[in-house]
């Protein structure tokens, strides 16, 4: 077995994977894994830099990581960036940050690269379903970007495109530094519009519409699984390969852009730091199922940081 360690630091939330990897199945043995918000995309699309107190935040959580590989033992580690820090002026500065603090430098990938992570991590494990039809549109609805990318035993095509549950609802929902609460009709109208956009470039070098299963990762998507299912708390076993129906995603999302901070903060399965996001990231996934015609999204907590701890490991045997 091998031990490994991946980060994933996103826009929105920086996660660790610490896990046994078997070199001769490619069986990945989970030994902790753990989220925290932290925001490092606050800001970015309006600034083009990271704030510091963004870049503190993701520092702290960095710390506190370095201790759980060390207690676990890794022996390699992988620490890959997307959206914000690709995006960033200063990006620099949250490079030298990380290496300091873990001893390895960040990757910051490329959307392609990203969309790669996020295929494999999420579809390794189905290779043995008979009852969820190829090719698979694996969508991961981050907080900077979202990824799409279509394939079965090997990737047909793969984008990444700049609209996230951060992105949009700091673009078209923040007046006067605070979030509209409810958005107006105005506002999902400009949220949606973007989406659109970002489809149609999507669709230049993805073949959405030849999908046959759509496959969702990332908290937007797990979250409206968790109020789907009516759950009492966040609960990855019950969330994970979920299947919500597209009737359920449109109720759901209706529902988030009419609610208030307090409404949505009530829900018992929403972390905190979603509350805000939570709505964009729906209507994220809801003008994804309506443009290519999905029934139904199956929802994974395997993506972008499983793929990046395979990619660790080494090769599929």
């Amino acid at each position: 077995m091998t031990r490994v360690a991946a980060v994933d630091c996103g826009t929105n939330s920086i996660r660790l994977l610490v896990a046994d990897i078997d070199p001769a199945t490619g069986e990945l043995t989970e030994l902790d894994r753990r989220m925290t918000i932290v925001r490092l995309g606050q800001g970015v699309d309006r600034t083009g830099r990271l704030a510091p107190e963004a870049l503190e935040r993701t520092f702290a959580a960095c710390r506190e990581y370095a201790g759980v590989i060390k207690e676990h033992g890794a022996e390699r580690v992988r620490f890959v960036a997307t959206s914000a820090s690709r995006d960033a002026e200063n990006r620099d500065e949250f490079v030298r940050g990380v290496k300091d603090i873990l001893g390895v430098e960040p990757e910051v990938v490329s959307g392609d690269q990203e969309a790669e992570f996020s295929f494999t991590g999420a579809t390794r494990e189905l290779a043995g379903r008979t009852d969820l039809a190829r090719p698979y549109l694996v969508v991961d609805i981050g907080g900077g970007s979202t990824e799409f990318v279509v394939g079965d035993d090997r990737v047909r095509g793969a984008r990444s495109v700049d609209v996230g549950c951060v992105r949009m609802t700091e673009r078209h929902l923040v007046r006067d530094g605070a979030v509209t609460d409810p958005p107006t009709e105005e506002q999902i109208a400009a949220i949606r519009s973007d989406i659109e956009a970002a489809l149609d470039l999507a669709e230049r070098d993805v073949p959405l519409r030849e999908a046959r299963t759509l496959v969702g990762l990332a908290g937007s998507v797990t979250t409206i699984s968790a109020i789907a299912q009516d759950l009492p708390e966040y609960d990855s076993t019950a969330i994970h390969h979920s299947r919500v129906p597209y009737e359920r995603v449109r109720e759901i999302t209706g529902r988030l852009l009419r609610s208030t901070h307090a409404e949505r903060a009530a829900i018992p399965s929403m972390h905190p730091g979603r509350v805000d996001v939570i709505g964009a990231g729906a209507l994220v996934l809801l003008t994804i199922m309506e443009r290519i015609g999905a029934a139904e999204v199956v929802v994974s907590e395997h993506d972008i940081l499983d793929g990046i701890a395979f990619s660790v490991a080494g090769p599929r045997p």
